[in-house]
């Protein structure tokens, strides 16, 4: 077994914890429970920035791992819907682990000192914020189906309520569609440093302008018309898929499809 395997493995059973202990029947947050998520935190926060260490590691793998260590960081604020966030981490670190191997490019040895690294750290906590939004959403979405018919289940007994996944939400969209408008500015800036032009058109740049578009769009509703529930929710998931297939999905196509 490779030590970066080991590690990987290592990182996923951190998580597994989390994602249990949330359906303890007596579930509360004791100790036990904030044992268990600085854990889960630190499992992958600690092996996304060993595989930092050195040299920015652009690989599809690394891009999970880091997506999965910021949005457990953020989580771990959040401090909420625990078992939904926990399961889909182990996800998301089951395939960077698969895909260890798959090879990646280096940075532009163009790249501007500064407004690269810059650009890097809003992408990740963009990407981390709106990761959790997405878990809130879709934990909104099995509340308000399981009240409609009114047929709960084991899972949404654990899960807050509709109200306050809503409120979370909303906070973590806004918050993310600032980190998002300066994450653009950041790149456009590098762009042009290193090839004079403020917009290239390519996968990435499209798809995280038109997520940025639908959250602003759903905020702008929220706010004058109250849109919530499940249009919202199918919104919320929308931008995420948008910023999924613009971030870690052209990092899939071109470090392991295109191989």
């Amino acid at each position: 077994m490779t030590d970066d395997l080991f590690f990987s493995l290592a990182a996923l059973v951190a998580l597994a914890p989390a994602a249990a202990l949330a359906w303890r029947r007596d579930g509360g947050r004791d100790a036990l429970y904030w044992a268990v998520l600085v854990f889960a935190v630190a499992g992958p926060l600690i092996w996304a920035v060993a595989q930092m260490q050195g040299t920015w590691r652009t690989g599809f793998s690394a891009t999970l791992w880091v997506d999965v260590a910021v949005s457990m960081v953020l989580f771990g604020f959040a401090a909420a819907i625990t078992s939904l966030t926990a399961l889909y981490m182990i996800a998301l670190g089951g395939i960077a682990t698969i895909w260890q191997k798959a090879p990646y490019k280096p940075l532009s040895a163009m790249a501007p000192v500064g407004w690269t690294e810059a650009h890097i750290l809003l992408s990740m906590a963009t990407y981390g914020l709106l990761t959790v939004a997405a878990v809130a959403a879709f934990a909104a979405f099995l509340q308000d189906r399981a009240l409609k018919i009114k047929r709960p289940t084991a899972l949404t007994r654990l899960l807050p309520s509709v109200a306050d996944c809503e409120s979370l939400l909303v906070r973590l969209l806004v918050i993310c569609e600032i980190i998002l408008a300066l994450g653009l500015a950041t790149g456009m800036a590098t762009l042009y440093e290193e090839t004079g032009s403020l917009l290239n058109f390519d996968h990435k740049i499209v798809l995280s302008v038109v997520a940025f578009a639908v959250i602003g769009g759903l905020l702008v509703a929220h706010y004058r018309t109250g849109i919530r529930g499940r249009r919202a929710a199918r919104l919320v998931l929308l931008a995420y898929l948008l910023l999924t297939l613009g971030y870690p999905g052209v990092k899939f196509v071109t470090d392991v499809i295109m191989i």
